[in-house]
């Protein structure tokens, strides 16, 4: 899509009151600098399984029951789904907090995301795979352990394995 047609559809949707218009030039650029992969936790756990010599799809998509799913990092013969959700956009209980700023959209935007999370848990645990959900601030080194447990089927790490 061309710049000027994503600037002209963006127009039509701060008019229709689809999304609100950003506060400032530079919280637009720093919204849409926000990545869907590819985050830097999420390369850090890759980098860390790869020299451990596990070998894994990234963003692979699957098609379960009529629901499309993207996890980050998929062990496809071991039916192992590996998400690491954002703080904000998952609603962290650590670190999540809500938005003061067009709250109007924000707090049904972030429940949606976390509707969506548990929507995606349900269909894979239903399809017979294992879901393992990191949060971002989780120290690698304990989010390369909690993977490597499940890996090995000896995950004692109840909370972050669904």
């Amino acid at each position: 899509m061309s710049d000027l047609k994503r600037a002209q559809a963006r127009e039509q949707a701060y008019e229709r009151g689809l999304y609100p218009r950003p506060l400032n030039e530079g919280r637009s650029r720093n919204m849409q600098a926000n990545r869907r992969t590819n985050t830097k936790p999420e390369v850090a756990l890759r980098s860390a399984l790869h020299r451990l010599g596990y070998r894994y799809r990234k963003d692979l998509r699957l098609d379960l029951n009529g629901v499309k799913v993207r996890p980050d990092i998929v062990f496809t013969a071991r039916k192992i789904a590996i998400f690491v959700d954002g703080c904000f956009w998952h609603v962290c209980p650590q670190h999540g907090r809500q938005p003061t700023t067009n709250e109007w959209y924000w707090s049904p935007k972030l429940q949606r995301n976390m509707d969506r999370d548990q929507r995606v848990n349900a269909v894979l645990s239903e399809a017979g795979w294992q879901v393992v959900r990191l949060w971002e601030h989780e120290p690698l080194a304990s989010a390369v352990e909690t993977v490597v447990a499940v890996l090995n089927r000896g995950s004692e790490h109840v909370s972050d394995v669904i």
